[in-house]
């Protein structure tokens, strides 16, 4: 029997502080990492596109690495290789301002990396669908265009990209921040069984407060529209992280790699970033160039 005001024998007081520290064990490890990407991202967004480019480029390649690892190959070989190969070829056409070639691009490599896959001899096939595989080419290549793209704008580019990603970032901590204080029901326990209802009305607030003071002090003027933009990057961020879960099910893996402390791979990392980036890109390009994406 358990004992009075506990369960399995712990007094309740005890029972709750356990409970409480196993809800927040990752917190240390999660600042930590944040302390180190946090700011390396924000420099490379201040110094230029140069910089940025080269950050985007070194991200995308570790993130084809891992996807391509995570369906049981290798980046140095056929059919593992088109991953990379593809993605890099429409990235440098977005770095020369051909953004609509690029897309074309994604989408050859995606058929021809599915195309290849499948034609190979029955015992030389990847163990995973072919048509997995070559999802990994939109999945990051998409993201990676967008944000090649809003950064290469002279005139607004910091801006938008810095307001992306503070307005993701206070997204994926206010979803946190919630979810583990106040917990409730879950959101998609199909998919993500750690991910409430709570966690994601905490993300969204977070995401409009934030956003709304980031445009006020990036862009000084009409600051209203910054409430809804971030608001629809903000859903997109938690749609992001949901399609993530969903794939490392598919995949049956905890974390896509072990890169980084507290937060499994880069896959893990940049899953909203890689749902967001697109729709920052389509509302650059709505908004007009030199415009920031909020007005």
């Amino acid at each position: 029997m358990s004992a009075p005001g506990g369960r399995g024998g712990h007094p309740a007081g005890l029972g709750g502080n356990a409970d409480a520290a196993k809800r927040w064990r990752d917190l240390r490890k999660r600042v930590l990492s944040a302390l180190v990407l946090g700011p390396a991202a924000v420099a490379c967004i201040w110094l230029g596109a140069e910089p940025w480019t080269a950050l985007v480029a070194l991200a995308v390649a570790i993130l084809a690495w891992e996807w391509v690892h995570l369906c049981g190959l290798r980046t140095s070989a056929l059919p593992g290789l088109a991953v990379p190969v593809a993605v890099f070829a429409a990235g440098t056409l977005a770095v020369i301002e051909r953004p609509l070639a690029a897309v074309l691009m994604l989408v050859a490599g995606y058929l021809l990396t599915w195309g290849g896959a499948r034609a190979l001899p029955r015992g030389q096939r990847p163990a995973i669908p072919a048509g997995r595989l070559a999802l990994g080419v939109l999945y990051i290549g998409l993201a990676g265009i967008a944000l090649v793209e809003l950064r290469h704008d002279n005139t607004a580019g910091r801006i938008n990209v810095l307001f992306l990603f503070l307005v993701v970032w206070a997204s994926d901590i206010g979803a946190y921040l919630a979810g583990r204080a106040f917990g409730g029901p879950r959101l998609a326990p199909a998919v993500s069984p750690n991910k409430t209802w709570s966690g994601a009305a905490g993300g969204l607030v977070s995401a409009m407060l934030v956003g709304l003071a980031a445009a006020i002090l990036l862009a000084p003027g009409n600051a209203f529209w910054s409430l809804p933009v971030a608001a629809l990057l903000g859903i997109m961020a938690q749609l992001g992280d949901l399609l993530e879960s969903a794939i490392k099910r598919q995949f049956q893996v905890k974390d896509t790699s072990s890169l980084i402390p507290g937060h499994g791979g880069l896959l893990d990392r940049l899953d909203g970033v890689l749902a967001a980036a697109p729709v920052a890109a389509i509302l650059a390009i709505i908004c007009g160039q030199g415009q920031p994406i909020w007005q």
